[in-house]
């Protein structure tokens, strides 16, 4: 019964510290990488952590950081075709 109930701690103690790291902001979560880096944590860690670090948009697809400057002028936005596909029936 011991071992059970270690087995479950040990499970849901590691599904509240991943949900936790995945609804933080991204904001918190860098210091908590800089200050995990200092730690002597396992080397299959590391790239993880760094990437965290390296990582600029919110949703970590960085497309963010490359959208094109804002000027001064005021200039129509360029046209985008949109493209939409019908749903599959069954």
């Amino acid at each position: 019964m011991v071992l059970q109930s270690l087995l479950v701690f040990l499970l849901v103690t590691g599904c509240f510290v991943y949900a936790a790291w995945s609804l933080l902001p991204q904001a918190a979560r860098r210091p908590l990488a800089k200050g995990f880096l200092r730690l002597p944590l396992p080397e299959a860690w590391r790239p993880a952590l760094e990437k965290r670090l390296s990582t600029f948009g919110g949703c970590h697809c960085s497309g963010c950081d490359h959208a094109q400057p804002k000027t001064g002028g005021v200039k129509a936005p360029a046209a985008q075709v949109l493209q939409f596909h019908p749903r599959k029936r069954s």
